[in-house]
């Protein structure tokens, strides 16, 4: 192998640009360093985020860093004149909030801003502050009849009434016993009682009095309402209430639950000068997720009714049962004795109520897994098996104070994290919601008594469903086209032809304006960051394009397009979506070296025609072109936008099939375009990180050398959320996380190894990196390294760390894999 010196990073680079499937000469354009890609990204782009309209659609607002400071401005876009200016203190008092929400008369809207909550006559322009406090109120929602406004302030909901302009807290709710509760049978209570004249008649005075002051409280409408005792073994989680005001309903948990151990990370370079821990997260099997459990508080009566799950179908099946027996099989027991897995299955002949969860407010911000219809009349509720093999939607029988099930999806592997949106229709009773089951996420509406209807179908994925104000539209995000080729759809509600709303390939994001006219679009292309524009909702017309936020000196840079190809698999029927960039016109005569960059999270998707979250890592593509180099990017198996099957593949097996892929992609390549076969490196960040890993590990030879960057070594130490969806627990399932592994194939390392990390990274702890490093001395390897960065977690924010970092990738590639003098 030829090993070269590292060349000058401060060398100009000169960068082209190549249409796809072209071989055309490269263009000239401006110099490029290393050290300009991993500079700030202010240099790029001061790209919008958050944009949303202004809630009488005159106007666009969005947030943007201010150049390299870390301080970041609201902008507002007056759409009648396009001018873009900053929102400073002064106009932020007349400024309006993100997600705002409109009464039915649509002549009022309302939304929270820094923590308070706001009204706006849509009439006049007249705003109203409603609240002024140091709590965070959120979530404001018109009551049906618009007299009434509703937010909440942590788990404690508010009802404002718009005349009288008094706000009032809807229910207390207190997580311990009642103090006025009726006490269990006790013989000699009853005894004391009963000898006792004067001790019964101060016990019938104290009773006399209670009711008295309830009475009052029912019948004066002045008073706060009397608070509900949930008992003091639960901890309160969520918290929803109905438009009308009539139900409140609550999610506990078991106060008691322990979440398992939490670690310890440490800072060494600290303002201090002293090292200071730090606490991480909770490791995946030291303790399962706690049951979560609902009440539904009548407010009116004042009555709290348990909702019972037992109606809810498969709820007391064991999806892994075959799973613990497969396990059980690796472990031999002694003659004439049982295993640990025989014991428990006979002593859970009778089946068990599997625990479930739903998602709150807390995690999502905004309703979860809780929705009420508009009217308050009808209630749905998103409830995940712990084991997450099963996904229910169940509506509330307010009268009945029951569960009904709607539909339950149920996957062997895991439930998507992606693709359960749900909500009611404007008629308030049927159903709208999101479903994998196809093998493709689509859009479905089902009332109550029907069988669901398939609003959306084929072989692509639809997401961000949002319903006209006239309810007659869903609008989606949609790669209908193409797997990479993101664009507006829309779809009447009620069933009908899916239409393209508009045509940019790379659309990121939408918000549909009030009136239904229009769309605000953010979108982009792979050298083009985030823009805004505005487009007519029917998707006629062309596009109103809101500004350019790129730099003078990005924009004058010309680029490698990307070539999208299809790889084609030795391991599957079909083929692997990737991004190539090739230099133009090489010399055929000489065998090139490669690289394969693998993206990171797993179930992510890079290969599409938007600007990648990757962005400096394609800058740093064009670098190895333009030095010689082929470079593929594969949306290897597992990555998202391309069906559940897709998803699922690396179910129990995490680091197989999609090493599978990325051989094929360094085949394709030595294939079709003259790659030595001994000279292609691969790198990536945390999943990309863990599959190099496993590709050197795995597949010594394959390749000459690898950067794995925060990698995880080992999934026992990754967190539960992510992890047990995939490898199961590991108390049930130790087969896949051995596999799945790095550090258990860590003998197989033969080829160079750069590892990178992060010390306080609290995503993947840099333990992992540490733990890797320590098996790999003992296994007596030569030939890897490792860089710590002090002051990064897991995403870098510090450009030094950026540079360093991609100066050590550099120099691997080049002494190990590099052109050829």
């Amino acid at each position: 192998m030829i090993r070269r010196p590292l060349t000058a990073f401060t060398a100009s680079l000169v960068f082209f640009s190549a249409a796809a499937h072209a071989d055309t000469a490269p263009a000239a354009s401006a110099a490029l360093t290393l050290e300009t890609i991993m500079a700030d990204p202010a240099w790029i782009a001061a790209a919008p985020q958050q944009p949303y309209w202004s809630v009488d659609g005159k106007a666009v607002y969005y947030s943007a860093r201010r150049g390299t400071s870390a301080l970041v401005d609201l902008h507002r876009i007056d759409l009648a004149g396009g001018k873009d200016s900053v929102v400073d203190g002064a106009a932020m008092a007349a400024s309006d909030g993100s997600d705002a929400v409109y009464d039915l008369a649509g002549t009022r809207a309302a939304f929270a801003r820094n923590g308070d909550i706001f009204v706006r006559d849509l009439r006049n322009g007249a705003l109203s502050q409603i609240t002024r406090t140091p709590e965070r109120e959120s979530a404001p929602q018109f009551s049906a009849d618009g007299r009434s406004l509703n937010f909440r302030a942590g788990n404690v909901w508010f009802v404002h009434d718009l005349a009288s302009h008094v706000t009032a807290q809807v229910a207390e709710l207190k997580t311990e016993k009642d103090p006025d509760a009726k006490p269990a049978d006790d013989d000699l209570r009853d005894f004391q009682l009963r000898t006792f004249s004067t001790l019964k008649k101060l016990h019938d005075d104290k009773d006399a009095r209670r009711e008295h002051a309830e009475e009052l409280r029912r019948t004066d409408p002045t008073r706060a309402a009397a608070p509900f005792y949930l008992g003091d073994e639960v901890k309160l989680l969520d918290t929803e209430l109905s438009p009308d005001g009539r139900w409140l309903l609550a999610v506990t948990m078991a106060k008691k639950h322990d979440e398992g151990r939490r670690g310890e990370l440490t800072r060494y370079v600290t303002e201090s000068g002293y090292e200071e821990p730090e606490k991480e997260r909770v490791r995946v099997g030291r303790n399962a997720p706690a049951p979560q459990s609902l009440q539904l508080l009548d407010l009116v009566a004042h009555k709290a009714y348990p909702l019972a799950l037992d109606a809810l179908p498969g709820i007391h099946d064991d999806p892994l049962k075959s799973v613990r027996d497969e396990n059980a099989k690796e472990k031999q027991p002694k003659s004439g004795d049982k295993s640990d897995a025989e014991k428990k299955d006979k002593a859970a002949d009778k089946p068990k109520q599997r625990g479930v969860r739903i998602v709150s407010s807390a995690e999502d911000g905004g309703g979860g897994g809780i929705v009420w219809s508009r009217d308050g009349g009808a209630l749905a509720i998103q409830l995940r098996a712990i084991d997450n093999k099963d996904r229910w939607i169940a509506t509330v029988d307010l009268g009945g104070h029951k569960l009904v099930p709607q539909h339950r999806l149920t996957d062997p592997a895991w439930i998507n994290w992606n693709f359960n949106e749900f909500g009611f229709l404007d008629d308030n009773r049927t159903l709208w919601f999101e479903s994998e089951e196809t093998g493709y996420a689509h859009l479905y509406t089902k009332s109550t008594a029907s069988k669901a209807q398939a609003l959306t179908n084929g072989k692509f994925e639809v997401s961000h469903p949002a319903l006209s104000t006239d309810g007659k539209w869903f609008y989606l995000r949609a790669n209908a086209e193409a797997p990479y080729a993101y664009d507006v759809y829309r779809v009447p509600s009620g069933g009908g032809k899916l239409e393209r709303v508009t045509q940019y390939k790379g659309m990121q994001d939408f918000a549909l304006s009030h009136d239904g006219k229009q769309l605000l679009v953010t979108h982009s292309s792979s050298y083009l960051p985030a823009q805004l524009a505005i487009a007519n909702a029917d998707g006629s017309g062309t596009p109103r394009e809101l500004g350019d936020t790129r730099t003078a000196a990005f924009a004058s840079m010309t680029w490698l397009a990307p070539e999208i190809v299809e790889v084609p698999s030795t391991h599957f029927k079909g083929v692997i979506h990737a991004k190539l960039y090739k230099p133009a016109n090489a010399d055929k005569s000489a065998k090139l070296p490669a690289v394969v960059f693998v993206h990171g999270a797993g179930y992510l998707q890079n290969v599409h025609l938007q600007y990648p979250a990757y962005f400096r890592e394609q800058m740093f593509h064009n670098l190895l072109v333009q030095k010689g180099y082929v470079v593929i990017d594969m949306d290897y198996r597992g990555s998202e936008g391309y069906g559940r099957d897709w998803r699922t593949a690396i179910y129990r097996q995490m680091g197989h099939p999609e090493l599978e892929d990325l051989l094929d992609g360094k085949k394709y390549l030595v294939d079709h375009y003259n790659v030595d076969p001994k000279r292609v490196g691969i790198y990536g960040g945390s999943y990309g990180g863990f599959m190099t890993l496993m590709a050197l590990f795995r597949a010594p030879g394959e390749f000459a050398a690898g950067a794995a960057l925060r990698p995880v070594t080992d999934w026992m130490q990754y967190n539960h959320e992510y992890t047990s969806n995939i490898l199961n627990m590991p108390q049930d399932d130790p087969i896949a996380y051995k596999r799945s592994s790095p550090l258990e194939f860590a003998d197989g390392l033969k080829d160079a190894l750069l590892i990178c990390h992060g010390v306080i990274d609290d995503n993947v702890l840099f333990e992992d990196s540490m733990r890797l490093y320590q098996r790999l001395i003992e296994l007596h390897k030569d030939n890897f390294t490792i860089s710590p960065y002090a002051l990064d977690r897991h995403g870098f924010t510090n450009a030094d760390s950026w540079l360093d970092e991609y100066k050590r990738i550099y120099r691997l590639f080049e002494q190990n894999i590099g052109p050829r003098n």
